[in-house]
């Protein structure tokens, strides 16, 4: 699959290529995914490889007793029905002064520089639509609209019509759960995009989440590099045969 610079390609998302139909995508630098498989053995090989690339400073030490922690996030997060997961990990130093993305050429940062953190997924839900992918994008944006705390937006994406819905929440933690010992709030933030199938009847959702909020806008292109990315079709299979 075709790649942008400094990122990498998500796998083929569907475990089982005949129960859901395929979807590419190309995952930015920075992204680390979670070993999500259809069988234990495979999740174990995932979840191994995981962990050195995740923590790369690291020695047989932390690999050791993190692969078995993030294989069972894996077989959770699978269980849920999300056919790609990953943590976004990115230096602040990226989004210092210029304004660029952090999808460019990532060039190597010290964590005290601070950390820009986020969660993404990917679910593929069945929807009772034909491939007239403009009703069922209008149906999803009719019903998002109707709540007042949701941003939701229509896009035009390569692969098709979609449906962007920004969300920011506020939550309350608990002395106990801070480093201070106080109550304190947490404002976090979301960007989930619904991208129906053009041959029906299933809907991509796209889901960004963040508690970076001072980081907001890097975040926000970060996920709309990425939507420019997804496809219905292998992407290979698309381009032009070199000359011989």
């Amino acid at each position: 699959m075709p790649t942008a610079p400094g990122s990498t390609p998500a796998p083929r998302l569907n475990p089982s290529p005949n129960a859901l139909p395929p979807l590419w995508f190309v995952a930015p630098e920075g992204f680390f995914a979670l070993p999500i498989a259809a069988t234990p053995e495979e999740r174990t090989e995932r979840a191994r490889s995981f962990v050195r690339e995740l923590y790369s400073r690291g020695d047989s030490n932390i690999w050791e007793p993190a692969a078995p922690y993030y294989e069972a996030i894996a077989e959770m997060v699978g269980a849920a029905g999300l056919s790609y997961a990953a943590m976004g990990l990115f230096s602040a130093a990226d989004d210092a002064t210029d304004g660029t993305p952090l999808t460019d050429e990532p060039v190597r940062h010290e964590p005290s520089d601070g950390v820009v953190q986020c969660a993404f997924t990917v679910g593929i839900v069945q929807t009772d639509h034909g491939d007239d992918t403009d009703v069922v994008a209008q149906g999803i944006l009719t019903a998002l609209s109707g709540d007042p705390y949701n941003d939701a937006v229509w896009l035009d994406l390569p692969c098709g019509p979609a449906v962007s819905c920004i969300s920011v929440r506020e939550y309350r933690l608990n002395p106990e759960m801070t480093a201070t010992g106080e109550e304190t709030k947490l404002l976090t933030g979301q960007i989930q995009v619904h991208v129906p199938f053009p041959t029906g009847p299933y809907t991509a959702v796209f889901t960004l989440h963040t508690a970076s909020m001072e980081h907001w806008a890097s975040v926000y292109r970060l996920m709309s590099a990425l939507l420019q990315t997804v496809s219905f079709t292998d992407p290979l299979e698309a381009m032009p045969e070199e000359p011989a």
